[in-house]
């Protein structure tokens, strides 16, 4: 029996993207496509549960308080985030379970993957050393890449390595990170603004995501849904840091404004060289400005403060129950959960945005697009 892994590591904190675009369908094939997601805390389903040694885990209330039953599940939200959100359109009640989780049910591991895997873990980063000294537990994303080889070898041995080319040419790789990795070159604590080597960083960072994203199209993917980073100063806990009390920190959104520019142009050269590469990029940025610049025509009325959380704009301690954190009852009138990630009605406005929004927010396509192209296998 094939089920191996490489021992992963996993973690840490993340916002999410948001904004509800025109949709005027939700249609879904009777079959689903098969989805693969990787990335980190807005995207990850219980991935860092599975890490005990993890300081950025999300398995206490109050998350999860408005899951059945309130069952706190590993997710930064009061209820589904973004992955369950995107899943949900493509016809899954929610997105599929943790590689973590799934491996240590290897009776089901097999007749599982053919559906989709999780692999996201909050706190990782691009990069291989983002979250390891703060979170101690973290899965990078090229250890989540080598998860994924591991499934792909299980594919191969169920069905053969010609099915597999076809499946995972048809699947739906989800793929959203980043923001760890640039609170890591400007700490969230820090209240001075300096001259950081912004451009320097920014290079290197999209080499490296350049390099995973070519591992991923080896293993055989071709279709990859890409989330930017949000504007990630206008989070609950960068505002109660910003130099200017409430403001966003102008340093840490003008670097997601051009992680996104330098993604989209690696994207664009990626796909003219690399045969059968399809890809579909949200502007997060975009999506989630458009919701703090007018909250009103989106529903919201707070898109400053966490719901959940204390201090300043209550986003300076953790939602975490041992701190005793104040609790909105109005939730979908939250922009933030918690410090630095969406509340449930915010995610599945992004959701929505990724699925059928317009090129202005999703480029070139949107993600139903996207999965109805046809690919070429070819490598």
């Amino acid at each position: 029996m094939y089920i191996m892994a490489k021992k992963a590591k996993l973690c840490g904190p993340l916002f999410a993207f948001l904004f509800l675009f025109s949709l005027g369908y939700i249609a879904h094939a009777d079959d689903p496509v098969t989805i693969f997601i990787l990335g980190d805390s807005t995207v990850d389903v219980g991935t860092n549960n599975w890490l005990p040694e993890s300081y950025c885990r999300a398995d206490f209330s109050p998350n999860g308080v408005d899951l059945p039953y309130s069952v706190p599940t590993g997710r930064f939200s009061n209820g589904l985030n973004s992955a369950d959100q995107i899943a949900s359109l493509f016809g899954y009640q929610r997105s599929p379970p943790p590689f973590l989780y799934m491996i240590n049910h290897p009776a089901t591991f097999k007749r599982d993957i053919l559906r989709g895997v999780n692999f996201a873990s909050a706190g990782a980063g691009i990069f291989y050393e983002t979250g390891q000294k703060q979170f101690i537990k973290v899965v990078p994303l090229s250890d989540q890449i080598q998860q994924f080889a591991t499934v792909k070898g299980n594919l191969t041995e169920l069905i053969g390595p010609v099915a597999t080319a076809n499946v995972l040419a048809k699947s739906l790789f989800i793929v959203s990170i980043g923001s760890n990795d640039l609170f890591e070159h400007v700490p969230p604590n820090s209240s001075t603004l300096v001259d950081h080597n912004d451009d320097v960083y920014i290079t290197n960072l999209q080499f490296t995501y350049h390099g995973h994203l070519e591992s991923l199209y080896k293993l055989g993917a071709r279709k990859f849904g890409i989330m930017s980073i949000p504007p990630i100063g206008c989070c609950p806990k960068l505002r109660a840091s910003s130099k200017k009390p409430g403001a966003c920190r102008e340093d840490l959104n003008k670097l997601a404004q051009s992680f996104f520019i330098s993604l989209e142009d690696l994207l664009r050269k990626m796909s003219s060289k690399l045969v059968g590469m399809k890809y579909s990029l949200g502007n997060t940025y975009e999506m989630t400005m458009s919701i703090i610049e007018d909250p009103l025509a989106f529903g919201f009325k707070d898109v400053q403060s966490a719901c959940c959380g204390s201090g300043k704009f209550n986003g300076e301690l953790p939602c975490f129950f041992l701190l005793g954190p104040n609790l909105c009852a109005n939730r979908h009138e939250f922009l933030f959960w918690d410090s630095y990630h969406p509340t449930e009605y915010a995610s599945k406005l992004a959701a929505l945005t990724l699925y059928g929004g317009g090129t202005r927010l999703v480029t070139p396509m949107n993600f139903s697009r996207l999965v109805a192209t046809h690919v070429n296998i070819t490598s």
